[in-house]
Formats: structure tokens, sequence, C-alpha cells
């Protein structure tokens, strides 16, 4: 079969330590209802400057200048072993810092929402207008327009503007998009400017390290945990669009997906089957940061003596496109999915999106080199009592491999290991789902290292409060064959070939009657 491929991937990281006190969704209760509170008090005198969470392992490997199996090598607590001198450019992507976010969330407003002050936006201008990847987004040069005053920032910050703030002090704010639809708030329209603004810049980050043409992109699938409408359509859409719009994707259309944490296993299989169907040729799926989700766990981690290391917002980006005979493959024909009927318990979880897809192909637990279930850090999790959320996933795995006879009981840390990897990604949800280790599954697969490699996303869908169900989904990602065409065998120039002789003969056969 012709599947398609993972043609590249792009991940970024932006620092963002403002946003997480005022625009975290822990903060913002604790405001709301303890305004006084030690914690609020505690968390600017401990949060991490930015060198820190440059040089920091897990967001090393997020960006692709340390694999996972380096880090699983190294000494723990990871935030005691930093890197000295690491560099905020990977081969994955780059780790940004809160100014020049806040620059791409002006670059990205169109409906004059975003208000900068002057001196600020004239430096952070400097800065956007300096990297090739982000002077081409499209209408980039307002930035260098003139900003706003103070006086202006904080009359808009009166009629409940959402401030937005650098290094302790007011640079600006987001006005409301209307007087009184909840859905257009300025804090909302805060979450979903940022969150576009933060697809933006790792879309294009992914487009100049393919060196792929933007008209090239056929289909956008956004598959990030924001929903943009107003209050006839709350979640109605299109962040994609709105994405592709900024990023120069003229000849694209696109949508949005979303399932909580599963949304971009979903999205790859919406993708892929798209391609394979012949339906678009390079799919682009794309997920922003969820600020809501900064310094989610922030409380235990003061309280543990812990960095609080959910200060960044993740990012990623990937292309699906046709076969090329080179890229890692799609298999379209090993999707788990985890059904209404399939049961709620870890297990029966994990046999619905691991090993029933893989039986359905006659392919064993032991065929696959890696897993990339929810990759969350560890470091994030465990004192927020949450445990190592990827280990309790190989875990899982192996005792299924148990039971099934794939292996023996005293082998399940062994496979732990060698199947799985440390967490090294940011707990935004979606961001952490499987799909953060496809860059390195690619160079993995294409240098001959592995040849299989099982993407697993999984949500929470009780959290929408309309049913208390699970979802997960999976795909296989496998070694190209080198062979590019049809199941036949036949590549498409012979398919032309034999269609127009098979005319040719029935226009001859027409001819003698």
């Amino acid at each position: 079969m012709n599947f398609p491929v993972i043609k590249g991937a792009a991940y970024n990281l932006f620092h963002t330590p403002e946003m997480l006190i005022h625009q975290g969704t822990t903060q913002t209760s604790e405001r709301r209802s303890n305004p006084e509170s030690e914690h609020l008090k505690a968390l600017p005198t401990v949060l991490r400057g930015f060198d820190e969470v440059v040089e920091y392992p897990a967001n090393q490997v997020y960006i692709g200048n340390m694999t996972p199996g380096e880090l699983s090598e190294m000494a723990k607590p990871w935030y005691e072993n930093q890197l000295k001198d690491a560099s905020r450019d990977g081969k994955f992507g780059s780790i940004y810092s809160e100014d020049e976010l806040l620059g791409l969330v002006k670059v990205s407003d169109i409906f004059d929402l975003v208000l900068l002050e002057d001196s600020f936006q004239k430096e952070v201008a400097k800065k956007i207008m300096a990297n090739d990847k982000f002077a081409k987004i499209k209408n980039v040069a307002s930035i260098e327009k003139d900003g706003a005053s103070m006086e202006d920032i904080n009359a808009a910050i009166e009629k409940h503007g959402e401030p937005l703030h650098f290094e302790g002090k007011v640079v600006g704010c987001i006005k409301r998009a209307h007087e009184f639809d909840q859905a257009l708030t300025s804090h909302v329209m805060f979450e979903n400017l940022v969150s576009k603004a933060s697809s933006v810049a790792t879309v294009m980050d992914l487009l100049d390290r393919l060196g792929m043409d933007p008209e090239d992109i056929d289909y956008i699938v956004e598959c990030s945990e924001e929903a943009c409408g107003d209050m006839n359509q709350r979640g109605g859409g299109n962040i994609a669009k709105a994405i592709g719009e900024a990023c120069n994707l003229v000849k694209a259309t696109g949508s949005d997906i979303r399932s909580f944490c599963a949304a971009p296993a979903h999205a790859s299989v919406e993708a892929a089957a798209l391609v394979q169907a012949g339906v678009y040729k390079n799919v682009l799926v794309v997920a922003g940061g969820s600020t809501a989700k900064l310094g989610m766990n922030s409380k235990s981690h003061i309280e543990k003596n812990v960095p609080v290391l959910e200060d960044v917002l993740g990012t990623f980006a990937f292309v699906i496109s046709e076969n090329d005979g080179v890229s890692p493959v799609i298999r379209t024909d090993v999707v788990g999915r985890h059904t209404i009927g399939s049961g709620s318990s870890p297990q029966a979880v994990m046999t619905a999106i691991v090993t029933d897809p893989l039986d359905r192909a006659g392919i064993s637990l032991k065929d696959v080199d890696k897993f990339s279930p929810e990759m969350q850090n560890p470091e994030i999790t465990k004192p927020a009592g949450a445990g190592d959320v990827p280990e309790a996933n190989f875990k899982m795995i192996a005792a299924l491999g148990v039971k099934r006879g794939d292996f023996a009981r005293t082998e399940i840390m062994d496979v732990v290991k060698a199947k799985g990897m440390p967490g090294y990604a940011p707990t935004q949800g979606h961001i952490p789902s499987g799909v953060p280790f496809l860059g390195f599954a690619k160079e993995m697969i294409e240098s001959g290292e592995i040849e299989r490699a099982m993407i697993i996303g999984k949500g929470s869908l009780f959290l929408g409060r309309l049913t208390n169900l699970f979802d997960g989904v999976s795909y296989l990602v496998e070694k190209n064959s080198g062979v590019v065409g049809e199941e036949t065998g036949f590549d498409k120039d012979e398919v032309r070939k034999m269609v127009a002789e098979s005319m040719r003969n029935f226009a001859a056969s027409l001819s003698l009657d």
C-alpha cells in the first residue's frame, strides 16, 4: 500500500514567566479566591530565568539538541544538572523569550486588539525582524510602526483589557473584542492570540527547515486545546486558517480538531487519510501553546522546593505528505482507537489503542521498537502526585506483553527501558501527547537505528462534563520500503500506460465491429 509519510517536524518553546503569574489558571483562580495568598507572593521570587530554561536538559531534548536516550542516562533531578552554555537553537526548533512572543502576538493581531508600549515595541521589533523566519510572516512590518502610550494602554485596561507584562512591568494589553460577548473577552482573546502566534512561529520554523514553499501546503489541521468563536458558536473555529493566513499558505484551507490531549493523534490520522486518499498532497498539523496550564502544578512545586518548571509554552508542527520513497510512512492500516464500548480501565484503554491494532496487522509488541504515549516530564508531575506518566504507560504495555506471552514477567523493566523513554515535554495536555517523538522517530528510522515507532494519544473527555469516557488513538510509523506506487506494485506512469493501451485496444475493437 502506498502510505503517506512524515516529511518533517518542528518543536518550539516559549519562556513565559509573566504569563504564568498573570494568566495561568492556577494563579488566576487563586487571585480571585485569595488575593493575598502566600503562593502568589512567593511565585515571582522563585521563577527561572531565560538561561536556566535554555540549559534545562528536558527542554534541550524537546528542541532536538539531545536525544531521549541521552536524557535517560543523565543524573536526576535534571534541574540540578543543567547543561551549561546550551544553545537556544536546536535541530527541531528554538527556545524564545517572552518579549519575542509578545511581539509575535502583536504581529498576529489583525483586529487592532493588541497594544504594546512604544519603546518596548521598538525593541522587540528589532528581534522579530532580525529573525529570517519571522520576517516572512504576513504583515510582519506592522511591528515596526509606532507603539502605544502608557496612557492609552492604561485606559484600555480600565475598559476590561488584559494586561501584558514583561520583567515585572506592564508593557501592553489586549482589548476585548466585543462589549458583552463572553467568548470575545480580552482574556479569551489573549489565550487565542498567544496560541495563534506561537503556532505561526513554529510553522514558519518548519517550512524553513524543510526548505518548503508555503504554497505547497494544501490543508491545515490545528489541534490545540483552545477554541475560537463568538457567543453564537463559542468553538466555531477556524484557528487553522488564521495560522495559514499569517504564514502565507495561500493555497491551503483547513480546520480545527479537538479531543483534549488526544487531538494530535486524531489530527495525524486525519491528515494521513486525506493524503492517502489523494485529496491533498501535503497536510500541515499544528498546535500552539496553552497559557491556561502555565504553572498548573506550581503550588506543589513550591511546597516541595522544586523549580516551577511549567514556565514554558510548547508548540509543534509537522507535515504529512505523499510517499517520497524515503521518509517514514504512517501505517494507516495500523490505527488504534478507543471506541465508546472499549471500557475505561487503564488495561482496557491500552489494549484498544496498542495491542488491538497490532494484532489486526499481525505485528507483535516485540516488533515495535519505540512507544511514545503521553510524554509529560516526570519532574513536573511527580511532585504534584501524578507519578511518572510515561513510565506508567510503558509498564502497562510491557504487562500486556507478559499477559500475551510476548515477554517474560522478569523482563518488564527491560522492556520499559528498551521501548520507552523519559518524558520531556511541557505538561500542556495536547503538547506531550505522543507527537513530540515524531522528529526523533523520523531520524532514528531513516538512520536504521529503529524500524517502527507507535505514537499514542490519550484524552480525558470527562473534563468537558458531557461524558465520562476516555479517548485514545494510536498509529504506527515505520521504515519506508522505498517503493512508491499503488498496492499492485505498478507506479503511476505504468498504470497510465496500461490504461492508455487498454483504451486503444478498446477503440480498435469498436472499429472492427
